[in-house]
């Protein structure tokens, strides 16, 4: 997402105070202020939109970007933890083959317990128990449905529940629970996870229900080459 993107996806004011707001006009305690939603830009979405992915959308910008309803994110989290948190932590595989999902990915599986595949997943991973990489997941957090294609298709054939972070563009065949949000920016994937991950926890009450990770947020984020 280019700062061009970032500055088209800005909100206003009465937007921001918009949004902390349900439906029905009550106000709601969102998983983070609106702020740190919208600075992280997990409400930036893409320049196209599938039929989908239109429920998730609060807006679209006169120069075309469509922008993510933050309210319908943090629900999506909470149903994603929620569910996440019923399976045994090593059942969890989570995948990413963008680069800026890598850092998020791993600092997700280390802190629930989970597994972690990061970069091109090798052909078989999920239905060739003849491979030393074999695994049998028993649910799978994907971080793109655009990328993530070959852990999606072998998942599907198996069986296997996918839970996927998903922005405007997505296509969502296989796909079992959704959360939209801004996959393709570093601060935007180190938030999502690190409130996954929080939210989980708290779910299997390893911490109170307002307790925080001790890891901070930005230990999620992917570091940029020097």
């Amino acid at each position: 997402m280019n700062e061009k993107e970032e500055r088209e996806g800005e909100l206003t004011e009465a937007e921001k105070e918009e949004l902390k707001k349900s439906e029905k006009g009550t106000v709601i305690e969102l998983l983070v202020p609106v702020d740190t939603y919208l600075s992280a830009g997990v409400h930036i979405g893409t320049h196209s939109c599938t039929k989908y992915m239109e429920r998730f959308v609060y807006r679209v910008r006169p120069e075309g970007l469509y922008v993510l309803d933050v309210r319908k994110i943090d629900e999506r989290i909470r149903i994603a933890a929620r569910f996440l948190a019923r399976y045994d932590p090593q059942d969890i595989v989570s995948v990413a083959s963008r680069p800026y999902a890598f850092r998020p990915v791993q600092k997700f599986a280390e802190v629930i317990g989970a597994k972690a595949l990061v970069g091109r997943i090798i052909p078989g991973t999920f239905t060739n128990p003849h491979l030393s990489s074999y695994l049998e997941p028993k649910v799978l957090l994907v971080s793109d449905p655009r990328t993530d294609t070959q852990a999606i298709k072998e998942a599907a054939k198996v069986g296997i529940p996918i839970v996927a972070l998903a922005d405007t563009d997505a296509k969502v065949d296989f796909i079992d629970l959704i959360i939209p949000a801004n996959n393709k920016g570093r601060k935007s994937l180190a938030l999502l996870y690190w409130l996954l991950a929080r939210q989980i926890l708290r779910e299997r009450k390893v911490i109170p229900p307002d307790g925080d990770l001790a890891v901070p947020i930005s230990e999620f984020e992917m570091r940029l080459a020097q």
